[in-house]
């Protein structure tokens, strides 16, 4: 590739050994001499010794260029953290878990984890899995094979449950929260807030989880932030480096959660864009089911890559009508989880793309399943939000009418592949 930006006006052509080359030339023995050099290097020896001087000094203040901006990258990173009070752990006593899902489990460990003497009670309606907790400290259902702190603790009692806890991390599917909450309001202290780890819209509601919690409870003041990101369960339980984002209107609320939760092994930044980090969440879902199905009929890198990026546009163009900024879909909880869901077979809503790019009905693939794809109830939600700010969104519609049995994949294929030539947007 070298030789594709050198010109060979500017080639120098070394002495050759060969005294017959050594006679002055004819002008086509000289350009065959300078053409067949072209992409030849002169032998060390014969290199000027300023110039590698030159070449040693420029490459040291390289290095002590980017050691300095390291170390001035250090020293900002300290003087930050010793400006962060991490009381807020300190004081947190309980934590109170909703769901007995697969993230639910694997949020509960890590904050079990951070401290010891925390008491994190996971409230779950599997009487099976609250024992096998309980008594092995596993979840048998979801995550078998990991060990739970011994301070994970489970029941089916709502009122023990929430009673006396700090902080709440509600990870129950979308669709099922407003009945779930609505049967326990009773016990929930109108003050303690609500850390959703829930992605999606409500299908008939179009209402996003900021929406639905503080209506089931009816509490509109219920303390809320949406924690969301590129974060599979099964990479959290083993503790592998990963990063979110904890969206509150409330920014004390943000940065304790952001206390509470921050690890060695995960990040969590802040923001206050709660519609964009919910929306993004909710409509990533819907896009892994477009990339799955493209993998499943075997479309091909170029295909996949016009779609997820024709995805993120339709995202932005949705989220910002509805009031969010564009800095966060193209952030950690925009584009950071929809290349994750997109792009990695841990993706429940990508495998059920996959399975129905290969031909397999719905019903047959979500039967299968013990987890929900939050995706395949999203988008009929999607649609009628597009409808209702006025946004084109041709690769999640098709999702909606693949999903509703009313397109197959490969007509779906055909449509995208010939609406109008546009500009980009």
């Amino acid at each position: 590739m070298a030789s594709v930006f050198t010109s060979p006006v500017s080639v120098s052509v070394w002495a050759p050994t060969n005294p017959r080359l050594q006679r002055t030339p004819s002008t086509s023995t000289s350009m065959s001499v300078s053409l067949a050099s072209s992409d030849s290097q002169p032998p060390s020896e014969d290199l000027d010794p300023e110039t590698t001087a030159t070449g040693d000094r420029s490459r040291k203040d390289r290095r002590r260029v980017v050691r300095l901006a390291w170390e001035k990258l250090v020293r900002w990173s300290r003087s930050w953290r010793s400006k962060t009070k991490i009381d807020v752990l300190e004081r947190t006593n309980k934590v109170v878990v909703l769901g007995g899902g697969s993230f639910g489990t694997a949020m509960a460990a890590h904050v079990a984890d951070r401290k010891a003497q925390l008491e994190v009670h996971m409230l779950v309606r599997d009487p099976q899995v609250c024992r096998s907790i309980n008594e092995n400290n596993f979840n048998c259902k979801y995550l078998p094979k990991h060990k739970l702190p011994e301070n994970v603790i489970a029941t089916t009692d709502a009122k023990s449950a929430l009673l006396g806890a700090d902080y709440c991390l509600h990870s129950v599917p979308v669709q099922f929260t407003s009945s779930f909450l609505e049967d326990i309001a009773d016990y929930v202290d109108p003050c303690l807030p609500f850390i959703s780890l829930s992605k999606g819209l409500e299908l008939n509601t179009l209402r996003m989880m900021s929406q639905i919690i503080p209506q089931a409870l009816r509490n509109p003041r219920q303390p809320f932030v949406a924690l969301s990101g590129p974060s599979f369960a099964l990479e959290l339980m083993n503790k592998l480096p990963t990063a979110m984002v904890a969206a509150s209107r409330d920014k004390r609320l943000a940065n304790a959660t952001q206390q509470l939760l921050a690890s060695s092994h995960l990040r969590i930044s802040t923001s206050s864009d709660v519609t964009g980090v919910e929306i993004a969440g909710a409509l990533k879902n819907v896009l892994a089911i477009a990339a799955g199905i493209v993998v499943g009929m075997n479309l091909g890198n170029n295909s996949m890559a016009a779609l997820v990026a024709q995805g993120c546009s339709e995202i932005r163009w949705l989220a910002t009508k509805m009031g969010a900024k564009p800095t966060t879909i193209t952030g950690l909880s925009g584009t950071g989880d929809i290349m994750l869901t997109c792009f990695v077979n841990l993706s429940r809503n990508r495998t059920v793309g996959v399975r129905l790019g290969l031909g397999e009905k719905l019903d047959d693939i979500l039967s299968s399943m013990n987890q929900v794809a939050e995706g395949v109830s999203t988008a009929g939600a999607v649609i009628a939000l597009a409808q209702k700010y006025n946004v084109k969104m041709p690769v999640l519609t098709a999702v909606a009418r693949i999903i509703d049995n009313e397109l197959t994949p490969k007509k779906a294929v055909l449509e995208l592949m010939s609406l109008p030539q546009v500009e980009e947007v």
